[in-house]
């Protein structure tokens, strides 16, 4: 009992260490002068290739092995995080940064109902009614969302939601399967579909590779390969709960290196999404410790 309870303390750490790189993406992003494709191409090569040397140079032989037979259930990761990148970026040309950040906020709903239909995991009252919070204040972060005709984007945000609560949920099934070699990839592919689309690839200068290469160590290599590994000691809904994290503090990068103050809309709306996961996170750490 002592060892899973502090398994799921180390997956909670994992998980917001991850939401805490991912958020570093707006500071990243506004250091480089370039279309979303070429970003994409450039991060998830270096981001990829990060992963790859890593594990090869922590584990040898046996992290080249994974690399190269990786079996089903890695490529599935793989594929799913690939797709979730990929419909992310024309999410976000097609239709408003509000609407793509609300329907990214039902995550922890949408994972938490895979997590019962394939896992029968049933989530926490208590992870729920945070979650419902953690949307409220996303909500009021990006303000006026409203859904127009951009169907289109709206769509493509769905089934970016999907792919990562279908990944998030993966992860949790085959928690015993080595799913690190799955970031890398999942990372190489995307640089692949985005190929066709990057219409600065080859523009880039020797500063921008340095840049892109530390946006992809530390927003993907980092952010991708903690929440793999952490979310598959939480459960589903409560991972994609505290992953949520990412977007209230996504501002404060920027403040701290662009001195761009956020709105009163960003602190109040984040104020609510951390206190919902930290209310979530001490009301589970409770129930543990009194089952133990």
């Amino acid at each position: 009992m002592a060892g899973a309870l502090s398994q799921h303390r180390t997956g909670i750490v994992l998980v917001v260490a991850a939401a805490v790189a991912w958020s570093t993406a707006p500071f990243f992003t506004r250091l480089l002068p370039f279309d979303s494709w070429t970003i994409l191409f450039w991060r998830g090569l270096f981001g990829g290739g990060l992963i790859a040397a890593i594990l090869v140079l922590t584990q040898g032989r046996a992290g080249l092995r994974e690399l190269t037979g990786m079996g089903s259930n890695g490529w599935l990761v793989a594929s799913l995080s690939t797709l979730g990148m990929v419909c992310f970026i024309p999410a976000l040309q097609l239709t408003s940064v509000s609407n793509v950040a609300i329907i990214i906020a039902t995550g922890p709903f949408v994972t938490a109902a895979l997590a019962w239909i394939w896992l029968r995991e049933a989530a926490h009252l208590r992870t729920m009614l945070a979650s419902v919070v953690a949307l409220c204040g996303v909500a009021i972060i990006v303000g006026d969302a409203r859904i127009g005709s951009d169907i289109l984007g709206i769509g493509l945000a769905c089934v970016m939601t999907l792919a990562i609560a279908a990944m998030t949920v993966t992860v949790r099934r085959h928690k015993n399967t080595p799913m690190v070699a799955a970031a890398a990839w999942s990372n190489v592919l995307g640089s692949i579909v985005s190929i066709p689309f990057a219409l600065g690839m080859w523009s880039v200068a020797v500063t921008d590779l340095f840049v892109f290469a530390m946006f992809g160590f530390f927003q993907v290599a980092i952010g991708l390969t903690l929440f793999i590994v952490g979310s598959r000691l939480l459960p589903s809904g409560q991972a994609s709960l505290i992953a949520t994290l990412e977007t209230p503090l996504m501002p404060f990068w920027v403040w701290l290196a662009f001195h761009e103050a956020p709105t009163s809309r960003a602190l109040v709306g984040g104020a609510l999404v951390m206190g919902a996961v930290i209310a979530d996170i001490i009301g589970d750490n409770s129930t543990s410790t009194d089952a133990a």
